[in-house]
């Protein structure tokens, strides 16, 4: 895992989710907003961020600021991941597994916003355990953050790198 600054990248940002939280008070309810965003390059830089605050845009406009101070680049092979890797955050857990070209991407919600935004195209996923956005998101970055290049994995395994592609 390496960090990455966002100058002189194409980022594009995806809003994945948008709570509203309320705080009772004695004049009423106090009602804030938080948005998960996730911003790329579509070449294997990718991040998120989380932002609050009252109105909606700008709790967007944090989570990107924020998205954007914490970047990450993910070793790709070709359009999909060089190997499987399962991750686990608090109670949400994320298997991806790599894929053959044409296949698409295999996702759902908080996973297929990540996979879109770092420029994977083809690559199997199933999330398991707890379905709660944050999470999701974070046990993706996770898994993407255990990744290793192929050359790597194969030396690890004892193996040759044509034996390990898929």
């Amino acid at each position: 895992m390496e960090k990455v600054s966002p100058e002189g990248l194409e980022l594009t940002d995806r809003v994945v989710f948008i709570n509203r939280v309320a705080k009772v008070v004695k004049g009423g309810k106090n009602f804030k907003f938080t948005a998960l965003v996730v911003v790329g390059d579509g070449n294997g830089v990718v991040g998120y961020g989380l932002g609050k605050a009252r109105e909606v845009p700008d709790a967007i406009r944090k989570a990107i600021e924020h998205a954007k101070k914490h970047l990450i680049r993910v070793s790709l092979s070709k359009t999909t991941i060089p190997h499987p890797v399962v991750a686990k955050y608090c109670a949400s857990k994320v298997l991806l597994k790599p894929a053959a070209p044409g296949t698409g991407v295999i996702a759902g919600g908080p996973v297929r916003a990540v996979m879109e935004s770092v420029g994977i195209k083809d690559v199997l996923t199933k999330s398991l355990g707890s379905n709660n956005p944050v999470n999701v998101v974070k046990a993706t970055f996770k898994a993407l953050t255990m990744l290793r290049d192929l050359g790597e994995e194969a030396q690890i395994r004892g193996k040759r790198v044509k034996e390990i592609i898929y």
